[in-house]
Protein backbone atom coordinates (compact mmCIF):
# COMPACT_ATOMS: atom_id res chain seq x y z
CA UNK A 1 0.00 0.00 0.00
CA UNK A 2 2.97 2.23 0.60
CA UNK A 3 4.07 2.15 -3.19
CA UNK A 4 0.45 2.80 -3.94
CA UNK A 5 0.23 5.90 -1.84
CA UNK A 6 3.67 7.80 -2.91
CA UNK A 7 2.46 6.85 -6.73
CA UNK A 8 -0.82 9.21 -5.64
CA UNK A 9 1.41 12.03 -4.04
CA UNK A 10 3.74 12.00 -7.42
CA UNK A 11 0.88 12.18 -9.56
CA UNK A 12 -0.90 14.98 -7.23
CA UNK A 13 2.48 16.75 -7.87
CA UNK A 14 1.85 16.42 -11.46
CA UNK A 15 -1.66 17.62 -11.73
CA UNK A 16 -0.85 20.75 -9.64
CA UNK A 17 1.72 21.91 -11.44
CA UNK A 18 -0.22 21.92 -14.55
CA UNK A 19 -3.02 23.24 -13.33
CA UNK A 20 -1.53 25.74 -11.83
CA UNK A 21 0.53 26.39 -15.16
CA UNK A 22 -2.97 26.34 -17.05
CA UNK A 23 -4.82 29.44 -14.33
CA UNK A 24 -1.67 30.92 -14.12
CA UNK A 25 0.07 31.20 -17.45
CA UNK A 26 -3.21 29.98 -19.80
CA UNK A 27 -0.93 27.20 -20.99
CA UNK A 28 -3.28 25.01 -22.88
CA UNK A 29 -0.61 21.94 -22.97
CA UNK A 30 -0.58 21.90 -19.40
CA UNK A 31 -4.41 21.71 -18.97
CA UNK A 32 -4.55 18.16 -21.12
CA UNK A 33 -1.65 17.20 -19.14
CA UNK A 34 -3.42 18.36 -15.61
CA UNK A 35 -6.80 16.59 -16.74
CA UNK A 36 -4.88 13.31 -17.92
CA UNK A 37 -3.34 13.26 -14.22
CA UNK A 38 -6.61 14.06 -13.21
CA UNK A 39 -7.81 10.52 -14.62
CA UNK A 40 -4.51 9.04 -13.60
CA UNK A 41 -5.72 10.20 -9.71
CA UNK A 42 -9.32 8.96 -9.85
CA UNK A 43 -7.99 5.66 -10.83
CA UNK A 44 -5.20 5.67 -8.11
CA UNK A 45 -7.31 6.43 -5.72
CA UNK A 46 -10.13 4.03 -6.71
CA UNK A 47 -7.46 1.42 -6.39
CA UNK A 48 -6.60 2.83 -2.56
CA UNK A 49 -10.33 2.88 -1.37
CA UNK A 50 -10.14 -1.27 -2.80
CA UNK A 51 -6.48 -1.88 -0.94
CA UNK A 52 -7.45 0.25 2.41
CA UNK A 53 -11.28 -1.40 2.53
CA UNK A 54 -9.17 -5.24 2.47
CA UNK A 55 -6.96 -4.22 4.84
CA UNK A 56 -9.22 -3.23 7.33
CA UNK A 57 -10.99 -6.50 7.33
Amino acid sequence: MKTLVEKIKAEWEVFVTNADAQVEKGNKAAGTRARKAALELSKLLKEFRKVSVEAAK
